[in-house]
């Protein structure tokens, strides 16, 4: 296959390459302020579609709305982020959530029920806010500082995993921690994924080490048994996530090149 952005390759450092949930459609976004939407087709081209600048926001996430009709972009040093509506064409700013007394908003999770959207704040804090208004529901903490949040497939709970390598399980209607456990061997917690299915936790720390749980364990154990660790990274984990089958993980590491592996 050709690249996917053979007709506009990004000037910086990309940070994000997401497929649309519905349309043969794949976004980039990066560190060059640009979000670029290309078609995807078979052996052939893959034409842009469009691209959009956000003067001086160099982006540091971006993601679709789980309708796939809004884009939401965080910048690497902004209290604001922006809301990109594809069926209007219009760039939304949301200059700031009341209630969020955050200096940088950067990493984030939408729920899978396309409800909620999660920023994941300094100091432990999580804000919950809604995905319609983007105002404020809850604000939630975990000990520690959160490094990852995670979804369950029914955007029921949400698994926040701390910098000292402990994960929080939250009801997301209540908005309680219902149950914390120890990542097994964690130094520092990275990355967390839920399976599609609701049947494993993954978690990577910055030893490499990526940890797969059965969610049964998770919710009744204070120091659950890994049903695999994953030792094939060399440098920090970053990145885990499960294909939508949950038959295989990939784990990756942004610290050395070429550190993807297929479990």
């Amino acid at each position: 296959c050709l690249p996917a952005n053979q007709e506009r390759f990004a000037n910086g450092k990309l940070v994000t390459v997401q497929f649309h949930p519905s349309a043969q459609v794949v976004m980039t976004a990066g560190h060059d302020r640009s979000v670029s939407l290309f078609q995807v087709k078979n052996f052939s081209l893959n034409p842009k579609i469009q691209s959009i600048y956000l003067e001086s926001f160099p982006i540091y996430k971006a993601r679709f709305s789980v309708d796939g009709e809004q884009v939401i972009a965080t910048g690497t040093h902004h209290s604001m982020f922006f809301v990109y509506d594809m069926m209007a064409g219009s760039i939304i700013p949301i200059p700031k959530v009341r209630g969020v007394e955050e200096k940088f908003l950067r990493n984030f999770e939408l729920s899978p029920d396309g409800s909620f959207m999660l920023l994941i704040g300094t100091s432990g804090y999580l804000h919950l806010l809604s995905m319609k208004t983007k105002e404020l529901i809850s604000t939630m903490k975990v000990n520690g500082r959160c490094t990852a949040s995670a979804f369950t497939p029914d955007s029921s709970k949400i698994y926040s995993y701390s910098k000292e390598g402990e994960v929080f399980i939250w009801d997301v209607r209540s908005r309680k921690c219902l149950h914390k456990f120890e990542d097994e061997g964690s130094l520092e917690g990275k990355c967390i994924a839920v399976s599609k299915n609701n049947q494993y936790v993954a978690c990577g720390s910055s030893s490499g080490v990526v940890n797969l749980y059965t969610t049964d364990v998770c919710l009744k154990e204070i120091r659950p048994k890994p049903v695999k660790a994953i030792m094939n990274l060399v440098t920090s984990a970053t990145c885990v996530t499960f294909n939508p089958t949950t038959e295989i993980l990939a784990v990756a590491s942004r610290d050395t090149d070429e550190a993807v592996k297929l479990v």
